[in-house]
């Protein structure tokens, strides 16, 4: 990808730190695999600071580990390393309000924390090469480049291997429900579901979708039910997930439109003002919990943080 280590100015001296915050992602939204992300108000926290004292020290609040494998800490390692800075000592504190495995941007959060904080204790505010170095780690783009950028995104990568994306704002009135369950599954796991190939009848009907649930997302709501629908993964996918292909049968029916979550198992509902959120909420089931979010137009941000 040609992320090249730099020299930049030294780091600045113990007890520099930053505090960031990130904002939770669906990506996909039905028919845009791959390319779409949503941020959504929900969000992680991160104070990473350098310190006088060597070695890693983690505290997390959450659903995150306290050892070198935590991604926030390998995030913010390789964001030192692109600078061609490495700090002796580190500590972060971690508060994780994303659930982990739910389709929702968790790991997507935790990796542009760190790439962001690295890259503000060496001076760098630079939301672009902070989406390249992310890339390296997460390897898809749509849920880091909306982590990121916030609002409406759509990402790929160019014919260099390199990510990009574009920034759109979404129309006020659009009104996330999240339906979160307490099953996890792993983006993983669930791309083994999906076939290698697909009719290019299916393929075009898609290509369509997504690009009208771009226009439905930014100006035009009211074509949402069809905008969402998809034939590339969410039917393999919600094979699996039965209780979730109910939820969103049952959404849908009602003419709320609603997609899987990223890989699930969480079920999106892209309500189109508040009644319709209520409608949405009144069709939950066992196990889901309703949790209804803004859309997040700030993505990943950066002050600074008070010493401990």
């Amino acid at each position: 990808m040609g992320l090249s280590p730099r020299t930049s100015a030294h780091l600045p001296p113990a007890p520099s730190q930053v505090r960031v915050q990130v904002p939770a992602t669906s990506a996909n939204l039905g028919p845009g695999f791959d390319a779409l992300g949503l941020a959504l108000g929900m969000y992680d926290e991160l104070v990473l600071r350098i310190t006088a004292q060597a070695g890693l020290r983690i505290h997390a609040y959450g659903d995150a580990p306290t050892d070198e494998t935590n991604l926030v800490a390998q995030a913010a390692r390789a964001a030192f390393g692109v600078l061609g800075e490495q700090p002796t000592g580190l500590e972060l504190q971690y508060t994780a309000r994303i659930p982990h495995a739910r389709g929702l941007g968790s790991s997507a959060a935790a990796i542009c924390a760190g790439v962001t904080a690295a890259l503000a204790l060496c001076g760098v505010r630079d939301r672009e090469l902070a989406l390249r170095i992310a890339f390296t780690l997460e390897r898809h783009p749509d849920n880091i480049a909306a982590a990121i950028h916030g609002g409406l995104t759509v990402a790929w990568i160019d014919n260099d291997g390199r990510p990009a994306a574009v920034r759109l704002t979404p129309s006020p009135g659009i009104v996330p429900v999240a339906f979160i369950p307490q099953i996890r599954t792993s983006t993983a796991k669930s791309r083994h579901t999906l076939p290698e190939s697909v009719s290019h009848r299916d393929a075009a009907r898609n290509a369509g979708r997504a690009a009208l649930l771009v226009a439905a997302l930014t100006g035009n709501p009211r074509q949402l039910m069809a905008a969402t629908e998809d034939r590339l993964h969410q039917p393999y996918r919600l094979a699996d997930q039965p209780e979730g292909a109910a939820l969103l049968a049952r959404l849908r029916a009602a003419g709320v439109p609603a997609v899987l979550s990223g890989s699930g198992p969480t079920v999106l509902a892209l309500c189109r003002d508040s009644a319709e959120a209520s409608v949405a909420h009144g069709l939950s089931a066992g196990g889901y919990e309703p949790c209804e979010l803004g859309v997040d137009l700030e993505g990943t941000t950066c002050g600074s943080a008070e010493a401990p």
